[in-house]
Formats: structure tokens, C-alpha cells, sequence
């Protein structure tokens, strides 16, 4: 009877106990289950949708959210191909839907969860329909940085034996120093010179830190060899080789999908001077597991060879403009795609077939591949699309995507939807792309 008291007296804090846990473990299930419902519906709905101008798009997202659509332009947007009052622009994702707008604007579209549960916030946009030469011709890229670019700082030898590092926690990497003691500078030559005439005395730089202009101060250090230095590593310009994605009608280029950064910093180059010229490709370094190829090429930096000026280096690529005098729409005609295609937009892309545009043997042609994997909402715009090489030829030329093949063109279903712009280091032969929608953007901000 003792040991039945005692297990019974013990029976209630033990069941409280247990059942504290299973209400902790529901709770737990509910919040994953809501987790995992709005991780699902935030990478399946993308941030941001576009439409083209008077051309009906088709959606079929499958999934138990309505959305409302905010808008004062009463009959300029059509629902299922019919015109809605503004204050009734209601959507229903769990079935197949069209969208259309007779003019170019931007709209709200407030997303809701079982028709009630509000989970975010779109933006629709409607664009012009644009048409794009696709191209795949290597291109020779020269840039000199808008300042100069501040790389670190290093201990220097003095003329008295010590070692000094003057220019610590004052320039720091990424820096552009864009003035010495109010003298505006463009070159390194430049700046060594006048660090020279200080004579050792302080000097006082002007500074783009993040897009702010600051004012610091340094005091060089005379060398035994008799030169006065402030310790920092400096970088006023690059070059290299890539591939130019598109041409449009108005003289533009995009290329890379990705921007340029300094090597040692992996800074985004702020770019005061560019341009883009004609390349030759001399030799093909083959991609491997953990070793990344490459194109090699002679640039013709003169003004023979110079194809057009480089305005924009961005995160999404770079852009330009075509010289008058320059021959690219006749090169860019050379491979198949001789006219202009219809640019393919995010929600248009599928996993599957497809091809890219690219330079490897002797003339622009056209390979297979495949899209295993498609982001709408990728952090890192230029990865939104996962790729892989199919075409025998191209592997057997390259190994798959090498350096160089940056901005090759990726086309489906007769559209242009998108650029090359990594290589897998495990796996050469895969790599991601960015969505063609994402580079016209940049191109027209």
C-alpha cells in the first residue's frame, strides 16, 4: 500500500510534466508547419513580377493564396482577359490566371493566405517589350577605377631602420582616394607624385568610403632609399576577358551577368574610364573538380579594335553603349541568331532544355544545356538559375563552364532569358545564371 500512495502521489506532476511537453512539441510542429508554408510560398511567388505592355501573361502557381491587386487606373489591367473595377482586383493563385495591362506602370499586389492571412507584399510591374541580339562574342574588358582604390595597408621600413605603418585603421580596404591636400587624382602615377612633394609633411586625402565622401589625414615616412611612402596598397585600373550577352536596337551591350571586382578585395570596382574591345581567344585552360578553367585571349586595345564604352559595372553585369563606327552588329549576326529574339521574363523560365551562345572554336555557336534549377527569389541575383552543360562538343572543348564564358547567353523556347555567370569549382561542367529580366533592369535605371 506505501509504494501505491507514493507512485500515486507522484502520478500528478509526472503528468503535468508530460503533458507540458506534448503541448510544447504541437506548438513546436505548428510554428514549422507555418515556417515551412511561408518559406514554400515566398521562393515559389517571386518578389517582384513583370509583365510586358499589352501582352497577356499566364500563371499557374498551384497554391491556397488569394491576392489583391491596388490600383486607381480603372480598366488598364485585365484579370482573365476581362476588365475589373479597380477596387475589385481580386486573384485567385490556387487557380491558372492571365494578367494584361494596356500601359506601362506599377502596381501593389498584397498576398493572403487562405484569403485572409496577409503574408507579403509584390510588386507588379509592366514593361515595354524589348527585343535583344543575342551575341557570345568574346569581348576584352579595360577599366580604370573612378579614384583610387585602397587595397590594405602594410609596414614600411623607415630611414632610421623601424618599421612603421602610418596608414592603419586611417585607409582602409576598399577606399577610393579621390583628392590629395584638395588636388583632385585619377592615377597611381599621380598620387605617388604628390605623396613626394609633402616632403614628410601630413597629408590630407579625400575619401569615398560607402558612397560617403570623408576627409583623413596620414604622415608618409621617408625610406632609407630617400622616398616617402604611407604604407598602402593601391589599384587604379584592370582588364580581362568575358562574353557579350546582348546588343539592343538602340546601341546598348550588357555582358558578364555578374559585376567586376578587385581580386584581392572582392571590392565592386567604382569605374571612372571603360571600355570593351575586340578579343581573340589563343587557348583553352579545360575546367576540372576543384581547379576552374579558363579563356585565354589577346586583346586589341586600340581604336581599331574598340567595340564601345563601358558606362555601368554593377552586381548584374556591365553596360554600355556601342561605338557608331564599330562592326558588332555585323559579328554579332554571324552565328544563327542573325535577328533580334523577344526577351524571356522570370516566371517564363523552365526547368529543362536550353541552350548558350558562346566562343570556343573558332566561331560563336550554339550548345546545349540544361536548367535544373530555377530561384525567383535568389538573394544573389546572379544566381538564380542552376545549369548544366549537356553538349558533348562544349565539354569536350572546355570540360563545361570556364572563366570567361561570363555573360554567354541563355536561350529557351526562342526567347533570351538569361546570361552565364559561375562555374561550380566541384563540378565544371554546372554552374548558375542570372535571369535576362534582371540585367534590363540595370540597364535601363
Amino acid at each position: 500500500m506505501r509504494t501505491s500512495l507514493s507512485r500515486g502521489k507522484n502520478a500528478g506532476p509526472f503528468m503535468r510534466r508530460y503533458r507540458m511537453i506534448l503541448i510544447l512539441l504541437l506548438i513546436c510542429n505548428i510554428i514549422g508547419i507555418i515556417w515551412f508554408t511561408y518559406y514554400k510560398f515566398n521562393s515559389t511567388i517571386p518578389n517582384k513580377i513583370r509583365i510586358l505592355v499589352d501582352k497577356t501573361q499566364k500563371f499557374d502557381f498551384k497554391l491556397p493564396i488569394e491576392a489583391d491587386i491596388i490600383t486607381e487606373d480603372v480598366g488598364v489591367l485585365q484579370v482573365n482577359e476581362s476588365n475589373v473595377p479597380s477596387n475589385q482586383i481580386h486573384i485567385n493563385f490556387n487557380e491558372p490566371f492571365s494578367l494584361q495591362s494596356s500601359q506601362t506602370g506599377s502596381y501593389t499586389v498584397i498576398l493572403k493566405l487562405f484569403g485572409f492571412l496577409e503574408l507579403k507584399k509584390i510588386s507588379l510591374d509592366v514593361i515595354e517589350s524589348m527585343e535583344l541580339i543575342p551575341s557570345g562574342m568574346p569581348i576584352g574588358i579595360t577599366l580604370r577605377t573612378n579614384g583610387i582604390l585602397v587595397l590594405g595597408t602594410a609596414p614600411i621600413t623607415g630611414a632610421d631602420g623601424m618599421n612603421y605603418e602610418p596608414a592603419i585603421n586611417i585607409l582602409k580596404t576598399g577606399d577610393y582616394i579621390i583628392a590629395v591636400n584638395g588636388k583632385t587624382v585619377s592615377s597611381k602615377e599621380e598620387l605617388i607624385k604628390l605623396i613626394q612633394k609633402t616632403n614628410g609633411d601630413k597629408i590630407d586625402f579625400k575619401v569615398r568610403r560607402k558612397k560617403t565622401e570623408i576627409n583623413v589625414s596620414v604622415k608618409p615616412v621617408k625610406t632609407a632609399d630617400g622616398e616617402y611612402k604611407i604604407g598602402t596598397w593601391i589599384r587604379d585600373d584592370t582588364q580581362g576577358i568575358g562574353t557579350l550577352t546582348f546588343i539592343s536596337s538602340s546601341g546598348d551591350f550588357g555582358a558578364l551577368g555578374h559585376g567586376i571586382t578587385d581580386v584581392d578585395t572582392g571590392v565592386l570596382m567604382d569605374i571612372g574610364q571603360g571600355a570593351i574591345y575586340h578579343a581573340d581567344i589563343i587557348s583553352i585552360v579545360k575546367g576540372q573538380s576543384g581547379a576552374p578553367g579558363e579563356l585565354s585571349g589577346v586583346i586589341h586595345q586600340n581604336e581599331a579594335g574598340k567595340i564601345g564604352t563601358l558606362l555601368k559595372n554593377t552586381n548584374q553585369g556591365i553596360f554600355g553603349v556601342v561605338n557608331n563606327n564599330s562592326d558588332i552588329y555585323k559579328t554579332a549576326s554571324k552565328n544563327n541568331y542573325n535577328k533580334a529574339l523577344q526577351i524571356g521574363l522570370k516566371q517564363e523560365v523552365q526547368i529543362g532544355d536550353a541552350s548558350i551562345l558562346c566562343y570556343v572554336e573558332g566561331k560563336i555557336k550554339e550548345y546545349s544545356i540544361r536548367i535544373e534549377e530555377v530561384d525567383l527569389n535568389s538573394n544573389n541575383l546572379s544566381k538564380g538559375l542552376v545549369i548544366k552543360i549537356t553538349d558533348p562538343d562544349l565539354i569536350a572543348t572546355t570540360g563545361g563552364i570556364v572563366q570567361g564564358m561570363s555573360g554567354s547567353p541563355i536561350i529557351q523556347n526562342g526567347k533570351l532569358i538569361g546570361a552565364v555567370t559561375h562555374v561550380f569549382v566541384r563540378d565544371p561542367e554546372r554552374g548558375y545564371g542570372t535571369f535576362i529580366e534582371n540585367m534590363i533592369q540595370v540597364l535601363q535605371e
